[in-house]
């Protein structure tokens, strides 16, 4: 008996097998009320609007907006890479219907919707979530007379930085750059080959043999004076390379700009680690990571967590539940005292006059910050007081603002789940990471909205 091949049928078919199913999209599928109930005209507007101001020109074929602004929601609603959405794109039907795409054939691919998240970054984003908030208040599943807010650290995917981790990761850094950049930067790595070995074994020894502190510091004292000198024949090669750019090609133009930014982050670090040596003190403004050195280290205080590495965002909650972020440029701009009354002055922005109530935890309490938000015209001001002093609402409406307090943790904490993907994202850059950030925020919003809507009609939602 001739043996049939693993994963055949013994029985071949007469006809093949379709490979074009024909099934119906369950109407409460949650993609499909998604898809329903989202006014897509509205987001292609605003992709179309933040698209126009980044541009340099309008050359080139027109994209499929619809098809794109789709594949970030569907991101959006679940975390995925940029090569799960295509895939899901591609083969599952609901995705396929919420992009728009089920009478084609054309896919957008993994790099064109990376490209498109890029170009929407941040500001993008959170303009697109915005349309998603202001139809919950037009359908009145959310109510901006009542708001809270707070702040919270979007955690970065980098490992917990200390010097002589941050030494070792700009050798190995700078010697994969060099490799792509091929024979320019050859008499670089021939010179400092020397000095790429003995940091390596600098390397080795503090990890396996400097077991007392002064031994720490000795090692680390000398595996700075190599760093040093790698990184001034680093900046000299790179000024060399720089003066023959013709000779740089596709991959190589990519490496020698990281590491030309390596080369600029050490510079401001060594200064760091020495005065840490000296003084045994964090400078000021500590670089906590190579790749994304605009990342910083937040005390938040929590038990079994005291610092957090990344970035700063505000969170306003409006009742009912749905969230508006913001994202902090620098580590001093959503100090609590500040977004207290920031956060009021962004919603008026937003809908066009003040809360009549809002809530703050005690971070965010001052007589000053009280009276400020009374002149933008808050009636209801619950600012929780910072020891003996008297709250400045009383009876239920203090109950009412404590509730809604509590509320927020709750919204930031869903955020931050694996479902989302707020915290931690596999981002390169301070700019992905926002982007990343208000994606986790506009999947909640547009999720919730559409349990909501579908509470109204009754309908149970699948998917």
């Amino acid at each position: 008996m001739k043996p049939t091949p693993r994963g055949a049928n013994r029985q071949p078919e007469m006809f093949p097998r379709s490979k074009r199913p024909t099934i119906p999209i369950e109407e409460n599928h949650r993609l499909v009320l998604l898809t329903d109930t989202t006014d897509w005209t509205e987001m292609e507007q605003r992709a179309q609007t933040i698209r126009t101001k980044k541009l340099k020109n309008g050359a080139g074929r027109p994209p499929q907006l619809r098809a794109l602004v789709g594949a970030v929601v569907l991101m959006a609603t679940r975390k995925l890479t940029y090569r799960d959405a295509e895939d899901q794109i591609r083969h599952y039907a609901p995705a396929r219907y919420l992009c728009g795409l089920t009478e084609t054939e054309w896919t957008p691919d993994f790099t064109t919707i990376q490209d498109f998240t890029e170009l929407m970054g941040e500001d993008g984003i959170k303009l697109i979530n915005l349309g998603v908030v202001e139809q919950a208040v037009e359908e009145k599943l959310a109510d901006p007379r009542t708001v809270v807010a707070d702040t919270t650290a979007q955690e970065a995917a980098v490992p917990h930085p200390n010097e002589m981790g941050l030494m070792a990761g700009f050798l190995s850094s700078v010697a994969a750059a060099s490799q792509k950049i091929g024979g320019t930067l050859k008499g670089f790595m021939d010179k400092t080959a020397s000095q790429f070995k003995a940091a390596k074994q600098k390397v080795r020894e503090y990890r396996l043999f400097a077991k007392t502190k002064e031994a720490k510091g000795r090692v680390m004292r000398q595996m700075a004076k190599i760093i040093e000198k790698l990184n001034k024949h680093l900046a000299t090669a790179l000024r060399a390379a720089a003066a023959q750019p013709a000779r740089l090609r596709k991959y190589a133009i990519v490496a020698n700009a990281k590491l030309a930014k390596l080369q600029e982050t050490m510079t401001k670090l060594l200064p760091q680690i020495r005065y840490w040596l000296r003084t045994g003190w964090v400078a000021s403004g500590k670089i906590i990571s190579l790749h994304i050195p605009e990342l910083y280290s937040i005390v938040r205080g929590k038990v079994g967590k005291t610092v957090e590495f990344g970035l700063s965002w505000g969170i306003t909650r409006l009742r009912g539940g749905f969230l508006l972020a913001t994202m902090a440029r620098d580590r001093s701009e959503l100090q609590d005292t500040k977004f207290a009354v920031r956060a009021v002055r962004d919603h008026m922005a937003i809908f066009g006059k003040p809360p009549r109530a809002y809530a703050y935890d005690r971070a965010g309490h001052s007589e000053k910050n009280v009276t400020e938000l009374r002149k933008l015209g808050v009636r209801d001001v619950g600012l929780a007081p910072r020891g003996r002093t008297a709250w400045s609402v009383k009876g239920p409406t203090r109950e009412r603002l404590i509730r809604e307090r509590a509320l927020v943790e709750a919204g930031i904490g869903t955020i931050k789940c694996q479902r989302y993907g707020f915290n931690k994202p596999a981002a390169k850059s301070a700019a992905m990471m926002g982007a990343c950030g208000q994606r986790a925020v506009l999947g909640f919003n547009i999720n919730k909205l559409v349990r909501e809507m579908a509470a109204r009609k009754e309908i149970e939602v699948v998917g």
